[in-house]
């Protein structure tokens, strides 16, 4: 075991492995529920000191403190996001972080590649193995290939960290900076109490489309959390999914996910990383079925393709009465990304017995604005365009889009349309010569 007196050689406070970072690095950020707290606490307090400047930090989501997009760092930290979550999305907005497009396919390619060349990873393991072998847990997806091709990794190695299967371990001999930590991971759990009634007819619409032996894209939120309550009578699903999260625990233990009908990784449910709580990664710990993969592979459309009737489930922000999907802004606010979307979409639709879904409900603001719209607001990003778009699912129904005229589909989804907003559906639609 002479891999032990490298770890002991390389263990350190996160203030010591700080020194590391010089003026001008960039800094890729392992996120979601994996950030390394304790690292990412030492940097803005060295920034706040006024001891480094124009420091870039790449994330995608990260969940827990904004405080390197805190007002008083800017010259300091500059966050470079390529997913906007809610922690930074006022910084963002308001011009004091950046936002770099891209498909999360894609993501990690940029630093692979060399595109955004990567100073130092901070990085979040779990404990070493008998072999020296860490893994990067939860988090594994959209951060093995940046730490890989980092010139400096320091990692928060946590004794709550699961170990999860899959190509997601690294060799302690590859690490540059140990800091040992032990608090609870960040959870994001599934939503408490009822679902709306909205959130629940769209399951319902959504669970009609899933046939017996699909391989399931499974995000999180309340339309995914509805969908999972309609799929207890289904037979041997399958997962192959950038993202998973509690509410697959209970469809396995059910039957209902066997993944023996995939054709690629058989048996196995294949993500790129977990979104979920303690529940979760307790389950995950050393858990054969699960095996987590880089994310350049989970998300490649041509891998999704392979699946037999993959379903892939996302949502919209709005939706015009071409087809057009509006998913990462509002008008010319920018609010996401577009994540594993266009992705899955296009994957699905190339898969045999594929079922692409954008699903939204038919309202925002209380009922008082539609989100089926005859144009996108000026600016909003199409994320899915029309060309790739198929099934649309609000709480009224599904409208089928491919192969669809301009005429037939605004038809759609004018009827899939709040009923309050169809008759000024229609006069536009009549305006701009759609019907």
């Amino acid at each position: 075991m002479s891999w032990m007196k490298t770890y002991e050689s390389r263990v350190t406070s996160a203030e010591e492995a700080m020194q590391a970072i010089r003026s001008g690095d960039r800094i890729f950020l392992t996120g979601n529920c994996s950030v390394p707290q304790k690292l990412l606490e030492a940097l803005v307090a060295r920034a706040r000191a006024g001891e480094l400047e124009n420091v870039e930090i790449c994330h995608a989501l990260t969940l827990g403190s904004s405080d390197y997009v805190a007002p008083e760092l800017e010259g300091h930290i500059r966050a470079n996001a390529l997913f906007i979550g809610p922690n930074v999305r006022k910084a963002v907005q308001e011009g004091r972080a950046d936002f770099t497009p891209v498909l999360l396919s894609e993501f990690t390619l940029l630093f692979k590649r060399g595109i955004l060349p990567v100073d130092v990873a901070f990085v979040h393991l779990s404990p070493p193995d008998e072999h020296g072998f860490c893994s990067y847990g939860i988090e594994t997806g959209l951060t093995k290939s940046p730490a890989e091709a980092a010139r400096i990794i320091i990692a928060e190695v946590n004794e709550n960290m699961p170990r999860c299967l899959g190509d997601s371990f690294i060799h302690v001999s590859r690490l540059n900076y140990i800091v040992p930590v032990n608090y609870p991971l960040l959870e994001l759990p599934m939503r408490e109490g009822e679902l709306s009634e909205v959130h629940v007819k769209i399951g319902q619409y959504i669970a009609e489309l899933v046939p017996d032996g699909a391989t399931m894209q499974m995000g999180i939120g309340e339309i995914p959390d509805a969908v999972l309550n309609f799929l207890h009578d289904k037979r041997d699903l399958g997962v192959h999914s950038e993202l998973f999260s509690d509410g697959i625990i209970d469809l396995v233990e059910r039957g209902v996910i066997t993944n023996a009908r995939k054709t690629i990784n058989v048996g196995k449910i294949t993500a790129g990383l977990m979104l979920g709580t303690k529940r979760l990664y307790t389950w995950a710990h050393d858990n054969p079925l699960i095996e987590l993969r880089r994310t350049e592979y989970v998300n490649d459309p041509f891998v999704i393709a392979q699946n037999y009737r993959q379903v892939a489930i996302n949502s919209a922000i709005e939706v015009d009465l071409t087809g057009q999907v509006c998913a990462d802004s509002i008008g010319s606010r920018l609010y996401s990304g577009a994540g594993g979307q266009l992705d899955f979409i296009y994957g699905a639709s190339r898969s045999e017995g594929g079922v692409p879904i954008i699903a939204l409900p038919s309202t925002a603001q209380g009922g008082t604005v539609s989100r089926i719209v005859p144009m996108l607001k000026q600016g909003a990003g199409v994320v899915t365009s029309r060309y790739h778009v198929h099934y649309v699912v609000t709480e009224y129904g599904v409208a089928d889009l491919y192969g669809k005229t301009i005429r037939q589909r605004a038809q759609a989804l004018i009827n899939i349309a709040a009923p309050q907003f169809r008759d000024e559906l229609k006069r536009a639609a009549r305006k701009l010569h759609y019907i």
